[in-house]
């Protein structure tokens, strides 16, 4: 991972979309340059340091979770290379570039301390790129998400055909997945029309071939998952760990295998909830939060 010595002196503002008015989303863009390409993060509020990290959509995702927890910490989101307000380049998305972006925007803000909010891919891109930096991580907590090689034939199928060429280029033609997303289903419960517009905003075409292309490499990145094996296994196992998953989808288990890599994590299901807790009941899961840090630190 290289980062241009440039940027130190400081990050180059992202001009904000017509797409993404500040009513919708209040947060303003900054982007380091990373391995030749813009990554764009969001610095929001003031005290102890949470990194929200998610590969595949955007940052987006965490709105309404940094709305609520911003009064209190500081909350720190980056749009992995290729998605929402950090530009696509010419070299393939890859979950080892996500990681390096992460890593980068820790170095570059220099995070002392911080503790990991991940969900679904970012539990791989996160754990790694935190690893990977000088931070002290003070804990986990894991969103919908898993940070270990994909295994068993339900998983594995599931990712070949999301990260398949054919069904990529539907979607980039269709955006039908970012649309079904946008729904109740996905993170639209309590999204007005004006917020649902700006969240597909940062999922054109471009945006959506490259969360397919995420997908497809998580089938392939057997280095990453061994960097996670290590962190996990070492500076990270004796963490505080927080797991929340919604009670309709956690299909392949990934809560019991945060309880077995890590017995002492505390556990939330989210009644009702789907793939995105922290969209599906956002005051629910930053008062979990809280309540969790607060024994802890």
């Amino acid at each position: 991972m290289t980062m241009r010595h440039g940027d130190r002196a400081g990050p180059v503002s992202v001009r904000r979309p017509a797409w993404l008015p500040t009513d919708v989303w209040p947060f303003e863009a900054s982007s380091i340059e990373v391995d030749h390409a813009r990554v764009a993060y969001y610095d929001a509020g003031e005290g102890p340091t949470l990194l929200l990290v998610h590969t595949g959509l955007w940052a987006f995702i965490w709105r309404d979770l940094i709305r609520l927890l911003s009064t209190r910490f500081r909350c720190v989101a980056v749009d992995s290379p290729g998605t929402g307000q950090s530009p696509a380049d010419a070299r393939p998305p890859t979950l080892d570039r996500a990681a390096n972006a992460v890593t980068a925007v820790i170095e570059f803000l220099r995070l002392r301390e911080l503790t990991l909010v991940i969900h679904d891919l970012g539990g791989i891109s996160g754990i790694v790129g935190a690893a990977r930096s000088t931070t002290k991580v003070v804990g986990v907590v894991a969103i919908n998400a898993f940070s270990w090689t994909p295994g068993g034939i339900p998983l594995r199928s599931m990712l070949y055909l999301l990260g398949s060429a054919p069904l990529r280029e539907f979607d980039a033609w269709t955006r039908l997945i970012p649309r079904i997303t946008a729904t109740r289903f996905g993170i639209g419960r309590h999204l007005d029309r004006k917020s649902r517009a700006a969240f597909l905003g940062g999922l054109q075409s471009a945006q959506a071939r490259t969360f397919h292309r995420y997908l497809a490499d998580a089938l392939h990145c057997e280095a990453l998952y061994r960097e996670a094996a290590r962190a996990l296994g070492g500076d990270y196992r004796d963490l505080p760990t927080l797991t929340i998953f919604g009670e309709h989808n956690d299909p392949f288990h990934f809560q019991g295998e945060w309880k077995r890599r890590f017995r002492h994590a505390e556990q939330l299901v989210l009644t009702g909830g789907n793939h995105f807790p922290m969209c599906d009941d956002p005051t629910f899961v930053s008062e979990a939060i809280r309540r969790w840090h607060a024994c802890h630190n």
